[in-house]
């Protein structure tokens, strides 16, 4: 009896040690709105997810191996609220295993592109919500609406470097193994992006390529990038220019917007001009918002957006409720909600 309990002790203390050189932490957002989109001939009105930031849960994780080394994880996966469903939760916003240390980072797993993270962070809106710059409208909705391939978002099987912040340079080169039977070239993807983030200012350049698309094979989509944000004062605006193209198309999209500190909130602003440069399917949105901080956590915010479309343009607003317009047809929407970080 007295040998099991020195066991015991020992195996407790041994637990003990290991945990304080690592942690795990549940995080996420819950975030709804409700919103009204009008477009020709029909409307919407109901309840949005992610009108301010995408809802979400997650698990991480950090282990100090010692000598400047960590190992860590990421798995993070979206969720409904309106409904509580996920589709089956999967974490396929982000599943990532880590090794950190002095050189920078190794991320094996399922992560943002590069080019994708500077639409997302150069945008007053980022890519949600009634405001949001909503990626799938370039190449992928530059027509009809229909994503016959673009750039994605986030990469599948991949393997990345992060650089260390060097003097306020920052960067991460990744590729995504295509991983197609009788030919793995097809759907993998490359990309890289490079930045430079010191005081007020924030620039970082991206470019990509994917190679078959999403269903055709043998088209490349290729996909870069330029954004730019200073902040003044309580004033920090910002300005993106963007480009995709394959299968015959191009999208160019140019971005300014705004966002400034207003009483105990922020006030965000932001015009968007796609150009399609193989038709005259252009399109232009324009986007207004504020977002109050009730604490640190918990902000309620509304937003107000435009959506003008040329030609045979069919491009939707980012909220969830966003139908589907005519061809050539506008939409205007509103919405009011609240997010809660945790």
């Amino acid at each position: 009896m007295k040998q099991a309990i020195l066991a015991l002790a020992a195996l407790t203390a041994t637990a003990g040690a290991a945990a304080q050189g690592s942690n795990v932490t549940l995080f996420g957002v819950v975030d709804a709105s409700v919103g009204r989109i009008s477009t020709s001939g029909k409307s919407v009105t109901g309840m949005a997810n992610g009108g301010n930031s995408s809802s979400r849960l997650g698990f991480r994780g950090v282990e100090d191996l010692g000598g400047g080394l960590k190992a860590g994880f990421w798995l993070e996966g979206g969720v409904n609220v309106d409904d509580g469903t996920s589709g089956g939760f999967k974490f396929d916003r982000r599943s990532t295993l880590s090794l950190m240390g002095n050189f920078g980072e190794l991320r094996l797993g399922r992560d943002k592109t590069p080019t994708y993270l500077n639409l997302e962070t150069f945008h007053a809106f980022g890519d949600s919500g009634m405001g949001g710059i909503n990626a799938h409208n370039l190449v992928g909705s530059s027509a009809a609406g229909t994503a016959e391939g673009s750039a994605p978002k986030r990469f599948s099987n991949s393997v990345a470097y992060v650089l260390p912040k060097l003097g306020g340079f920052y960067g991460q080169v990744a590729h995504s193994f295509g991983e197609e039977a009788g030919d793995n070239s097809l759907k993998s993807a490359t990309g890289l992006r490079l930045g430079y983030g010191n005081g007020p200012l924030n620039v970082a350049v991206a470019y990509g390529v994917t190679r078959g698309g999403t269903t055709a094979a043998g088209v490349d989509y290729k996909a870069m990038n330029l954004g730019a944000s200073y902040k003044i004062g309580d004033f920090t605006p910002m300005v993106l220019i963007a480009s995709e193209r394959g299968a015959g198309k191009r999208v160019d999209l140019y971005s300014v917007g705004v966002k400034m500190k207003l009483g105990a909130g922020e006030l965000r602003a932001a015009y968007t001009d796609y150009n399609d440069k193989k038709s005259d399917n252009d399109s232009q949105r324009f986007a207004l918002g504020y977002g109050y901080q009730l604490s640190k956590r918990t902000e309620i915010y509304g937003a107000v957006a435009r959506m003008n479309n040329d030609g045979a343009a069919t491009r939707k607003l980012a909220s969830s409720l966003s139908p589907t317009p005519a061809a050539g047809k506008s939409l205007t929407g509103y919405e009011i909600g609240i997010r809660h970080n945790f």
